[in-house]
C-alpha cells in the first residue's frame, strides 16, 4: 500500500503508552483531532485528521491511523490511512485489528499520507532511540 508504514522497535525499552502519549502530543501540536481506542492487550489505535485541509485533500470519513503493539522490548507502529470510525475510544482493539482498519488509498490521499508520515516516523524514530 502507497505511503503505509510499519515500524518495528526491538529491545529499545520503551513504554508503549509512553509511545503513544508522544505521537498524541506530536500530532495535537500539528493541529490535528484525535481520537484513540481503549488500550488493551493487544495495543492501541490512534486516528487523527485535520478538518480543513484533509477535507479539502481526501475524503472526510479519512484520516491517519496508527496501531500500537507489543510490549517495551518489542514494539511495532503501523502507520496508514484509514476510515474515521466513530466512537473509536470505545471500540474494543480485537475488534480494529480484524477490521479493514487501513485503506488502499489513491494519489491525492498518497501525496498527503507521505509527506506526514514521513515526518512522524523521522519524529518517532528519534523519540524511541
Amino acid at each position: 500500500m502507497i505511503g503505509d508504514k510499519v515500524e518495528h522497535f526491538q529491545g529499545k525499552g520503551k513504554d508503549p503508552s509512553a509511545v503513544q502519549a508522544h505521537i498524541e502530543e506530536y500530532l495535537k501540536s500539528d493541529g490535528f483531532t484525535l481520537q484513540t481506542s481503549s488500550p488493551s492487550e493487544q495495543g492501541v489505535v490512534i486516528q487523527a485528521k485535520k478538518s480543513g485541509f484533509l477535507r479539502a485533500v481526501v475524503d472526510a470519513d479519512r484520516a491517519m491511523t496508527i496501531s500500537i503493539t507489543g510490549s517495551a522490548d518489542d514494539l511495532t507502529v503501523h502507520i496508514g490511512i484509514g476510515k474515521w470510525l466513530e466512537h473509536l475510544g470505545i471500540a474494543a482493539i480485537e475488534t480494529l485489528l480484524i477490521s479493514d482498519l487501513f485503506l488502499v488509498v489513491d494519489v491525492a490521499e498518497s501525496v498527503w499520507t507521505i509527506e506526514v508520515e514521513d515526518k512522524l516516523v523521522k519524529d518517532l524514530r528519534a523519540f524511541v532511540g
